[in-house]
């Protein structure tokens, strides 16, 4: 985490320099030695980080790294507050109160020197060369003994389907040797499983040769080939000499000739696989190697030839916790039925974590079985199980340890949001870029590089995917409540975020001395209570709020954030219903992130002088919002999200004609919702890597003829466009009958098209159909109009999405062939339709089909689709609401 810190504030540095050197002009000197110095430093701590080191001197060395980081951090950026202030100000403004700036500068030269001397310190320290020779091989003394973990067979519940899944994968298949894996987070029962399996009497049947090696994080390669030959009853005193390299000869000799088992459990790294595999033959006696892992990576790479995917270990339901809990804590006998229900409440607390079920099964057999002790159990599942790390926390920090630095800060992050809360992957990305988690990689944008790492932390099953979008990627996602928890204990430890519980009982308008220290703030319930105490931070860098309803805010408090945390970059508090625009959120130089909410019929001028500005998130009451800010003079801006039709300002009159245009915004690449008459040539000429546009207003005016060409041909030039909504708005007048243009004007490279109260017909639907790349295609409420609609030949080659919303249609005919990769349709209030296509039961891609608020005979139609595929083996999901009694 120091590393992280280290890498931010590095950036930051080089940020300044590069666009706002005159800022620093009096300590730039300073601030470059500061960067070099802090360099140098950066590989240590990105080797001890990686290299999971467990001397107690070394991680005391990377606080105090850590606490001078944060120190120059804060002195910089409160200096750089001070000098753009004084820079914004008038002159006779600056004569009156930039008396104190000289002495403001000198104060800051000195805390930097001073900064750069405890650097030097610690270069100097004995401990510090201790950690630079000795990080990459800790002595053994003091540390835990590696351990296989003990495993339970008695009351084991919930594998039986499991456990026939993997003996018949085993047992079945090709000749050839065969890696069969099974992954999923830590405590979920992998090692159980394999043990059950291992045991199972038609394996121990089928396999002769059976051996069992524990492979951890940390293992030794001779060790293990020992073990193995050991439980196979081959090794002689004379093997402990041998090498690793003649002891694996030895035991390839020994597998060679017969039908084997070797169950590897808790591989951590492809690494390890490749280290070890060597002592498998491939021989063609069906022999099988079951690999359990935290990482979906090894699994994959263990045997990249396999078709079918790693079995991904399920959580328990509801039924099987209890039946968990009931047995560890009962053993034999059954639980009272005083108990039952609160039993229920405490199992289901666990999330389906076989581990969490047994530790509080543990802690519920010390004291007398009475409901006023289960009762206060379930009140707080997750506090009593963290009570016990060894048996728990400890075992899921594992997988915390082991990730690489750059996603320490990734993964922490998680425990800023409420417990069991759906993340939308967006919005977590954006965060984590404005947060400065996200590194430059060539030319790669920033959310694609997030992207990958948010699939990497789900590959090594720390985050939970929720929803994924047609194209695979991740839509929503969550981590398991354990996780969260060890986020939040991890966090703690790290200065890196604190969450805000209860009412904030202290006397003066600042958080307590201990929350001072944080940098990052949430707030999950009673928002409206903390923010009215005026909370203050001076190193907070974060300030979020979830809330479950929104609430208004009283005016007198909308001005708090900026008297109280001056060095913000995300500022999120969306959930709560701003009276009036906070006007000094402009002085707020370091804000790169803000999400507010409120009847804002304005986005101020002001704006535009937050240079850091790279995501803005607008939810208004009000049907238009007036953009005064100049989104030309914010460099770093990168998405503009607005609820209301916003009217952008255009590019001035005196931007370059012919050359490099300045005012050119490369980083923008979202503008969602602007008005149609903002979709002029100019404004989008300069935002050439626009990838989602939506457009809220009267449509007919983007497309009206105007000598030829209308300004829907301006979009034609967005060849990095992906996504497109176009929502007709002509309140207070109904909605008139809409157009498309020809197919050439759409732009080239569009996969997620939206419609709504665009009052099409039908036919238009030709048009739609033969757009070359067109994935996703969301027909709103009345997009269309018209009582058929039936399919041309050709069309829709690569649509996976299909929604329609309410419409007057009857009949609709379509085949296979119309939709030959369609997953998911989706039918709302589409309650004149008469059935859905029959033809649709012909195309093997789909997946389900939702039906709300449809006819009897549309939803039959759906049933007897489904009753199509019934037998094969991805059998079609159908979706009815309100449900059938």
């Amino acid at each position: 985490m120091a590393a992280a810190a280290v890498d931010f504030l590095l950036l930051n540095l080089k940020q300044l320099l590069m666009y706002n050197a005159d800022l620093i002009s009096g300590v730039k000197q300073q601030v470059v030695c500061l960067h070099d110095e802090l360099s140098m430093l950066k590989a240590f701590l990105k080797d001890s980080t990686e290299k999971g080191s467990e001397y107690e001197i070394v991680k005391q060395l990377v606080r105090q790294i850590r606490d001078v980081v944060y120190a120059a951090e804060d002195a910089i950026d409160t200096f750089v507050v001070h000098a753009a202030m004084q820079r914004a100000r008038s002159t006779f403004s600056k004569v009156i109160h930039g008396i104190d700036y000289p002495t403001k500068l000198r104060n800051v030269a000195e805390d930097i020197q001073n900064i750069r001397q405890k650097v030097d310190d610690i270069y100097k320290k004995p401990t510090f060369g201790f950690g630079v020779a000795q990080r990459g091989e800790p002595s053994t003394r003091g540390l835990p003994e590696r351990r296989a973990p003990v495993v339970e067979e008695e009351n084991v519940v919930g594998f039986d389907m499991e456990a026939k899944t993997l003996v018949d994968l085993l047992n079945g298949g090709k000749e050839e040797l065969d890696v069969v894996s099974v992954i999923g987070m830590g405590g979920l029962g992998k090692t159980t499983l394999a043990k059950k399996v291992f045991t199972d009497p038609a394996i121990e049947f089928e396999f002769y040769i059976r051996a069992w090696i524990y492979v951890s994080q940390e293992y030794d390669r001779k060790e293990v080939f020992i073990s193995i030959l050991g439980s196979l009853d081959k090794l002689t005193d004379e093997m402990y000499r041998w090498s690793d390299d003649k002891l694996a000869d030895e035991l390839r000799g020994h597998l060679q000739t017969g039908r084997y088992l070797i169950v590897m459990d808790d591989v951590w790294t492809r690494e390890a696989w490749d280290d070890l595999k060597m002592a498998f033959p491939k021989n063609n006696n069906r022999s099988r190697i079951l690999l359990t892992s935290r990482n979906t990576e090894v699994a994959i790479h263990a045997n990249p030839d396999r078709n079918s995917p790693p079995h991904l270990l399920r959580f328990l339901n509801e039924d099987e916790s209890w039946e968990l809990l009931e047995k560890k804590v009962f053993r034999r006998e059954r639980c009272p039925s005083e108990l039952v229900d609160l039993g229920k409440q405490i199992a289901k607390e666990c999330g389906g974590l076989p581990l969490a079920i047994v530790v509080i099964a543990g802690l519920l057999m010390k004291k007398d079985k009475t409901c006023d002790w289960w009762e206060k159990v379930a009140k707080s599942v997750n506090s009593y199980v963290a009570r016990d790390p060894k048996q728990c926390m400890d075992i899921l920090a594992l997988s915390y340890k082991h990730l690489p630095y750059h996603l320490k800060a990734c993964f922490l992050y998680f425990g800023v949001f409420p417990e069991d809360y759906e993340i939308p992957v967006w919005k977590l990305i954006q965060l984590w870029v404005a947060e400065g988690f996200i590194q430059q990689v060539g030319e790669i944008r920033l959310e694609d590089t997030a992207e990958e790492q948010l699939e990497d932390l789900v590959d090594r099953n720390l985050v939970l995917v929720e929803k994924r979008r047609s194209n695979g990627g991740i839509k929503t996602c969550r981590v398991h409540d354990m996780l969260r928890d060890l986020c939040l204990r991890e966090a703690e430890e790290e200065n890196f975020l604190h969450e805000i519980k209860g009412i904030l009982q202290v006397p003066s308008l600042s958080l307590s001395p201990a929350l001072n220290k944080y940098r990052r703030l949430c707030i999950h319930s009673r928002v409206l209570d903390h923010i009215s105490t005026k909370p203050s931070g001076p190193h907070v860098r974060s300030f979020l709020c979830f809330a479950s309803e929104s609430r208004e805010l009283r005016r007198e408090h909308t001005s708090f954030i900026h008297d109280a945390f001056k060095l913000l970059r995300v500022f999120d508090i969306k959930s709560i219903s701003l009276p009036l625009f906070p006007s000094k959120i402009k002085d707020l130089f370091h804000l790169r992130y803000v999400s507010l909410s409120g009847s804002f019929e304005v986005l101020p001028a002001s704006i535009s002088e937050l240079w850091n500005l790279q995501t803005i998130i607008i939810e208004t009451s009000s049907r238009n919002l007036k953009v005064e800010a100049d989104i030309w003079k914010m460099l770093q801006l990168r998405h503009l999200f607005t609820s209301a039709s916003s009217r952008l300002r255009g590019p001035p009159s005196k931007a370059r004609k012919g050359g490099k245009d300045p005012l050119v915004r490369r980083n923008l690449q979202t503008l969602s919702t602007i008005s149609p008459e903002s979709c002029t040539a100019d404004i989008l000429a300069r935002a050439p890597n626009l990838r989602k546009l939506g457009i809220r207003g009267n449509i007919a005016t983007l497309m009206e003829d105007k000598g030829g060409s209308s300004m829907f041909d301006n979009l034609t030039k967005l060849d990095q466009l992906v996504t497109l909504k176009l929502l007709n708005d002509t309140f207070p007048l109904p909605p008139s009958r809409g157009s498309l243009p020809q197919l050439y004007k759409f732009p080239p490279n569009l996969k997620k098209l939206t419609l709504a109260d665009t009052l099409l017909d039908w036919g238009h639907m030709s048009t739609l159909g033969i757009l070359p790349k067109l994935e996703v295609l969301k027909l709103k409420d009345n997009a269309f109009k018209g009582e058929w609609w039936k399919l041309l030949d050709g069309g829709f080659r690569l649509l996976r999405v299909l929604q329609i919303g309410k419409t007057d249609l009857v009949c609709w005919e379509a085949s296979a062939h119309h939709f030959p990769r369609l997953q998911r349709l989706i039918l709302k209030h589409c309650e004149s339709l008469e059935a859905v296509p029959s033809g649709l039961g012909e195309v093997s891609a789909l997946q389900s089909i939702e039906l709300y608020h449809a006819t009897s005979t549309a939803v039959a139609s759906a049933k007897q689709i489904q009753q199509k595929q019934g037998l094969a083996i991805n059998r079609l999901k159908l979706v009815i609401y309100p449900p059938e009694l």
